[in-house]
């Protein structure tokens, strides 16, 4: 991937291919809407060129699918004599529409600066859980007497933060349509961690097998404040019929891979489903 040698700084005036023989250059890039310093990758200097060749492969490591929601922002920066760093211009660019098969050199012209739009991820990293369902009396001796979900919240995954370079992360968990406060439990809270582990069990008991194709295990992923707190994302498990007891409900909105998952779940009892899934910011409103 290329730039082109003309430039837009901060200001909007146009600075036709960098003619300043002082200009020292070097090309910064993020994963938006990550602009934490983990998340930070950049080019070495280049001095006193103007046409110059970085010839540099900068890496990130995360799953293809987390693509599809990311933009990638490279911007180019003129590190001056005092130690500043002065922004010249930028391009981004949004991976789900690139062609992964073409991997020559492109030319981009360099834009003005452009604001970040975090709300417009589809995804703020991933959630390992595993779950299982323990049928009434299927451990003998009539144990246990109902129906008990067992739930194992390990951590999360490359979690992206509203703001910061940094999360204090926690786990909810309802069993919809059940959602008092009796139904709500919730791991404890990881600090300054982007990929917490959790390592928390919880389990809910009072159902049959047939109340789970009723109902809807929603996980949802916070970041705590000191006087706050902010949803990150969350999944919800459930067979997505948009209905629950013959009543339409706006919560059954689970993906292919959640149904799946949930499935697995009451049609292996007694066996840990385990599941990696994305933190999708698009959650219905339950009313």
């Amino acid at each position: 991937m290329a730039v082109s040698p003309g430039s837009i700084p901060q200001d909007g005036t146009q600075v036709p291919r960098f003619h300043n023989p002082l200009i020292h250059r070097y090309i910064k890039t993020y994963l938006l809407p990550d602009k934490s310093n983990q998340g930070k990758r950049k080019t070495a200097v280049k001095k006193r060129s103007l046409d110059p060749i970085f010839n540099e492969t900068l890496k990130y490591k995360i799953d293809e699918a987390e693509l599809q929601g990311r933009v990638l922002n490279l911007s180019v920066w003129h590190h001056d004599s005092l130690n500043r760093n002065l922004f010249m211009g930028e391009v981004e660019i949004e991976l789900k529409a690139w062609d992964w098969s073409n991997t020559g050199p492109q030319w981009f012209n360099l834009q003005p600066r452009t604001p970040v739009t975090p709300d417009a991820l589809s995804s703020r990293g991933k959630l390992n859980l595993a779950l299982k369902f323990i049928s009434a009396g299927s451990e003998g001796g009539a144990l246990p007497p109902t129906g008990e979900l067992h739930i194992w919240v390990k951590n999360a995954q490359n979690l992206i933060p509203f703001k910061g370079s940094a999360v204090d992360s926690f786990v909810q968990c309802y069993i919809l349509p059940d959602d008092s406060k009796a139904s709500r439990q919730k791991t404890r809270t990881v600090k300054k961690n982007l990929s917490p582990i959790f390592n928390h069990t919880m389990v809910y008991d009072g159902f049959q097998a047939k109340d789970l194709a009723q109902a809807c295990a929603e996980f949802t992923i916070w970041d705590r404040d000191t006087f706050s707190k902010q949803q990150l994302g969350g999944i919800r498990l459930s067979l997505g019929t948009g209905k629950s007891y013959g009543l339409p409900v706006p919560w059954m909105d689970s993906t292919e891979e959640e149904r799946h998952v949930w499935e697995m779940v009451f049609k292996t009892p007694g066996q840990w489903v385990e599941a990696a899934l994305p933190l999708r910011t698009n959650l219905s409103l339950r009313t």
